[in-house]
C-alpha cells in the first residue's frame, strides 16, 4: 500500500509527506513473503483449545525494520528519480518504530519472510512500469 502511494506520488511529481523529519523505522514485508506464510500456515490448523476453537494469530512481516529515509533511497534508485520529500513532526499517535515479532511462526513453521527490501521494491517498480505503461527507465525529477 505504501509502495503504491509513494512510487505514484514520486512519478506525478507530488511531495511525499515524511514525518518526523525522516526519523522513523517501518518494516516492510514483500507479497511473496506473506503469501508463502500463509500457505505454510492454511494446511497446519491449531489444535482445539478446551472450548473446541481452533484458531491461533500469527504475525507475517519481514522483522527487519528500515529507516524510513533509507526506503526512499532505495524506491528513489530502483525508480531512477528523486522524490519531492515534504519533512514534518511527528504525527499525534503515530510510533518511531514497527516491527513483526514472528516468533510463533518460525517456532510453528520454521518460516520467517526474508525477502530484502531491495528485491521487493525493485520487483514493485517493474510492475508498477508494465502496468502504466512507463518502459524501463523514467526521467530524473
Amino acid at each position: 500500500m505504501a509502495h503504491f502511494s509513494f512510487t505514484d506520488r514520486i512519478v506525478r511529481g507530488e511531495p511525499i509527506k515524511i514525518f518526523n523529519n525522516g526519523d522513523m523505522w517501518r518494516d516492510f514485508t514483500y507479497i511473496d513473503d506473506i503469501v508463502e506464510g500463509i500457505l505454510n500456515v492454511l494446511p497446519n490448523p491449531p489444535v482445539p483449545n478446551g472450548h473446541g476453537d481452533r484458531y491461533k494469530v500469527y504475525n507475517i512481516g519481514n522483522n527487519k525494520p528500515e529507516l524510513i529515509m533509507d526506503y526512499f533511497a532505495t524506491l528513489e534508485k530502483a525508480l531512477g528519480m528523486v522524490a519531492k520529500k515534504e519533512f514534518l513532526p511527528m504525527q499525534p499517535g503515530d510510533v518511531y518504530q514497527t516491527y513483526a515479532d514472528v516468533d510463533d511462526l518460525m517456532r510453528d513453521f520454521d518460516f520467517k519472510p526474508s525477502t530484502p527490501i531491495g528485491v521487493g521494491l525493485g520487483k514493485f517498480v517493474g510492475w508498477y512500469r508494465e502496468y502504466y505503461s512507463l518502459g524501463s527507465e523514467s526521467t530524473k525529477s
